[in-house]
């Protein structure tokens, strides 16, 4: 989609900032509240049974409307559904900063799902109708992959200064102003090609039936963590969702303007792209959460420190996205950026199943975290791209949806599945090394470490296989505009003409 002088916005840059950082706030949402967690659980009087529907409550919300939300920014407009959610997601936060009693906590987060459900594919939708000019694409898409693929780990950081130098209704209170500037900078500079409306009527089938089975999905996942996977609560929200996703396909292939076009999830590089991110995020999410408790509970380090600790992964991050990934994304084939990016976040996954109580962080932990930060942000940002690129302009929206909605079920696999993984194997330790233990508390954490090595192990394996997917699937070539770029077969002859409704 190649841009002329003519239809080139000048603003764009700025407009990219307001983008970016309201990019920003969605994703280090996804952890900030989990270091404010036990404060607030305590404050509030959550018993543990119900602190989990802090969390879940934002999960559900997102993860079930993503779809939704996608294809009302493409009916009403980008712009407008980005500001409606950035307005929307200060006010959650604000309620939630406020929060009286756990009801209301939980009302505020599943508030906070909602609007982000908005906003999330809009931010990516407008990045992409934005940028169009292959070389100025790859740099707008260097610094929104950065951030995408950082924005967890900056979370951990501002959630621990925040918890322990102030409290942790700030975990809330700090989207407020960064929603109000991304709000009024994109009033005043973002503008929306007119032509990549989709104003075709809504699909409420296809909305009823996506939304539940997509929570049924993401909630089935988190009650595999509490119940068990074989739970009959846990196989029946499974067999639901399978049931309410395929009468979602069968819907989307027959009604003349599905909320998902097929041809947006049936092109190999898309597909591939969708599978390959969400294997990537699985493991991704274990490691925040086995390496923040590591940090804490083994190494006894503070919120505060626990959250510098990841720095060198947001640095690594930045400059595999804007360093290598921009650099080379109109030079090789984006499988080429994707699949070694991937391995080399694996390698540094390696190095992390080495951990023990007494481990150095300057020599084995230091180097994991750089080598995973090059790896993901060399990997996710040609992905984020191609996700969006050549899909027709009044499919953006909901194409960028699937991007989210893939890394939020990946989220709520890895979080349900290694979870479960650690603690079977750290129980299996404890009973095999009872009786040469030391003491009972040495055998705990000794435990607990094994539990976590032992899932990093599964975190290898699933990163690898993403590596492999990206190689056997994506078979785009350049996104620099020209013939390599569409040499993609039939995905590129797909998106260069309009598709015919089903």
């Amino acid at each position: 989609m190649p841009e002329t002088a003519q239809n080139v916005d000048p603003r764009r840059w700025k407009a990219l900032i307001f983008i970016a950082l309201a990019q920003l706030m969605v994703v280090l949402d996804a952890t900030i509240v989990n270091i404010a967690l036990p404060s607030a659980q305590k404050a509030l009087d959550i018993s543990d049974g119900n602190k989990q529907w802090v969390i879940t409550a934002y999960a559900l919300a997102f993860g079930g409307l993503l779809l939704f939300g996608g294809r009302l920014a493409d009916l009403w407009g980008r712009k407008q559904t980005f500001v409606v959610g950035l307005v929307g997601f200060a006010a959650a936060s604000a309620l939630g900063g406020a929060a009286l009693n756990s009801p209301m906590l939980m009302g505020a987060r599943a508030l906070q799902g909602i609007f982000g459900a908005l906003l999330a594919p809009s931010a990516l939708s407008l990045l992409a109708v934005t940028f169009t000019d292959a070389k100025e694409r790859a740099k707008a898409f260097g610094i929104f992959g950065a951030i995408a693929g950082g924005g967890g780990a900056v979370g951990l950081i501002l959630g621990g200064v925040l918890t322990e130098y102030m409290n942790w209704r700030w975990t809330f209170f700090v989207n407020i102003p960064f929603a109000v500037v991304a709000a009024v900078g994109a009033i005043a500079v973002i503008r929306e090609p007119a032509e990549s409306r989709n104003p075709s009527k809504l699909d409420i089938p296809g909305v009823l039936l996506a939304t539940l089975g997509l929570v049924s999905l993401v909630y089935g996942f988190t009650r595999a963590e509490s119940d068990g996977w074989t739970a009959g609560l846990t196989v029946g929200l499974f067999v639901a969702a399978v049931v309410l996703l395929a009468a979602f396909a069968a819907v989307e292939s027959r009604v003349k303007a599905p909320l998902l076009p097929l041809r947006v999830v049936t092109n190999r590089n898309r597909g591939g792209v969708y599978l390959a991110l969400g294997l990537a995020v699985i493991g991704m999410f274990g490691l925040f959460l086995f390496l923040t408790y590591y940090m804490q509970m083994v190494k006894g380090y503070s919120p505060v420190k626990t959250g510098l600790a990841f720095l060198p992964m947001i640095v690594g991050m930045i400059t595999g996205s804007t360093q290598i990934g921009t650099r080379l994304m109109t030079r090789i084939p984006a499988r080429m950026l994707m699949g070694p990016g991937f391995l080399v976040a694996a390698v540094g996954m390696l190095l992390l199943t080495q951990i023990d109580l007494d481990t150095s962080y300057p020599l084995l932990i230091l180097p994991a975290f750089l080598l995973l930060g090059l790896g993901m942000g060399t990997a996710f940002m040609p992905a984020m791209s191609l996700a969006t690129y050549g899909v027709q302009p009044h499919d953006a929206g909901v194409a960028s949806a699937m991007v989210n909605t893939s890394q939020q079920v990946g989220g709520a696999i890895g979080t349900a599945l290694l979870n479960t993984i650690a603690t079977s194997a750290g129980q299996e330790y404890g009973k095999t090394h009872a009786a040469t233990a030391k003491s009972p508390e040495l055998l705990l954490v000794q435990s607990q470490v094994h539990g976590y090595t032992s899932a990093i192990w599964w975190a290898v394996g699933i990163l690898v296989v993403a590596a492999a997917i990206a190689m056997a699937f994506v078979n785009a070539g350049r996104q620099d505009g020209g013939p390599a770029a569409t040499s993609s077969g039939e995905g590129a002859a797909e998106d260069a003409i309009p598709v015919m409704a089903h």
